[in-house]
């Protein structure tokens, strides 16, 4: 659900929700030089957007066959807009914020050992240039950039940016989501009504998960293969998917969603029932939902079929 405000909530230098960020709220402030993000919020956006028109937009629905190669297999593709896009944005975005590092999803492909990155002490920005490659490489609009800023695992702010579909996504904790400028409200799923959830594929889940996902075949619940998770993240935020259930940990692909989630007043468990942890260590699969109550729900059909 969409409220018809042209703002983010509140003015950017205004001081955190502690109510809604309580601890992380005051991270935010230890871990971001005074109004960074009232100052430069905008360039971010700015450079998400220069990204997706100047690398990833060009080459869509034109890619030749030496743009595009194989990571781990046939369903793990790269291709040169995800590569091009993640190093203009690995110059960018810490000129904006001296001190700070990138991890993108191409970057840790190439070293693994970038990952760590996350776990340290300086401000990190985590980046996966082109959320939904398969998509992009075949031609459908279901692709998008992700950004995240999080300091010492806590999620500051993020920004989604669905260049084909002309959508533009931003979070920052205790202040709210917000779609094109719109705020973000999840609301909770109608009573009597199937829940809509969207699930790994099968690609990614190992055979215990797979058995956990099981869980998800049963009556009131109408469970599909995900596609772009960043996509999936913001429908659950706008109430239009009722949850997700994923399996895999890496960050790129779900920080700045679940920091949309959690502004538009949803939740996320792990198997376990804690919050999802950006650092790892999670018990998967784990469900981000519109609500609370929905996500310890979907939680514990997981469990049992584990």
């Amino acid at each position: 659900m969409i409220e018809d405000t042209k703002t983010w909530g509140c003015p950017l230098d205004e001081g955190i929700d502690e109510d809604r960020g309580g601890a992380r709220g005051a991270d935010l402030a230890a871990a971001l030089p005074g109004d960074f993000l009232a100052r430069h919020a905008a360039d971010v956006e700015a450079a998400v957007r220069e990204a997706a028109a100047t690398e990833i937009l060009p080459r869509f629905r034109r890619l030749a066959d030496h743009e595009v190669d194989q990571k781990s297999g046939p369903h793990d593709l790269v291709t040169d807009a995800d590569r091009l896009a993640e190093r203009y944005l690995t110059g960018v975005l810490p000129a904006l914020l001296p001190g700070s590092v990138v991890v993108g999803e191409e970057a840790v492909h190439a070293d693994p050992a970038t990952y760590e990155a996350i776990r340290g002490e300086a401000p990190v920005w985590i980046v996966d240039p082109v959320d939904g490659t398969r998509q992009f490489v075949h031609g459908d609009q279901g692709f998008c950039t992700l950004v995240a800023l999080a300091h010492r695992g806590v999620l500051l702010a993020s920004w989604t940016y669905a260049p084909a579909l002309d959508q533009f996504a931003t979070a920052v904790r205790g202040r709210g989501a917000f779609l094109d400028g719109e705020r973000l409200h999840a609301g909770s799923p109608a009573a009597g009504r199937e829940l809509r959830i969207a699930t790994s594929h099968p690609d990614y889940t190992t055979d215990e998960q797979k058995r956990a996902l099981l869980g998800l075949r049963t009556d009131g619940v109408a469970p599909r293969p995900c596609g772009s998770a960043g996509l999936e993240y913001l429908a659950v935020a706008r109430g239009e998917l009722d949850a997700t259930a994923f399996s895999w940990e890496a960050a790129w692909d779900h920080a700045a969603g679940l920091l949309l989630v959690e502004e538009a007043g949803g939740a996320h468990r792990t198997l376990t029932g804690e919050p999802f942890r950006i650092t790892g260590g999670n018990a998967l699969p784990f469900t981000a939902a519109r609500d609370a109550a929905t996500a310890d729900r979907v939680r514990e059909l997981l469990r049992r079929a584990a």
